[in-house]
């Protein structure tokens, strides 16, 4: 999976619902009001309407908030771009304690996502934090 289908993959659920919640706002919908849950690429929803619990959801969510760590996403409130190494530090130990705690029993696709999820994180975080010079 190249590096674009990675954050297409991780990034849609966190757009679509982004965009709903700035049509809700652009309406005059009240904060109380109920929005609906992201879109879960065709999971299925439990009773209370919210997404399926899956671990590739799971670890695409993590992904995300670490995207959004490293500036390369905006925050989904303040809708600002800002870089916070340290917290994307841990975003991505925790993401390589899930991998060394759960070898074995992963299927082939959750191997590859957490594989390039953690691969490709971890190099765009060693260029943001100056560990790999650019040529």
């Amino acid at each position: 999976m190249t590096d674009d289908a990675i954050n297409k993959r991780v990034d849609e659920s966190w757009k679509e619902q982004a965009e709903r919640e700035k049509r809700a706002v652009s309406s005059g919908e009240s904060q109380a009001s109920p929005r609906p849950a992201p879109e879960t690429g065709g999971a299925s929803r439990t009773a209370e309407g919210l997404p399926e619990a899956r671990f590739d959801l799971f670890l695409q969510g993590l992904a995300m908030e670490a995207l959004i760590g490293l500036g390369d996403a905006p925050h989904p409130v303040s809708r600002k771009q800002e870089v916070n190494l340290p917290h994307t530090k841990y975003l991505i130990d925790l993401l390589g304690i899930l991998e060394e705690k759960t070898k074995g029993n992963r299927t082939v696709d959750e191997d590859r996502l957490l594989s390039e999820v953690l691969y490709q994180l971890r190099m765009r975080y060693l260029n943001k934090a100056g560990g790999v010079s650019r040529t």
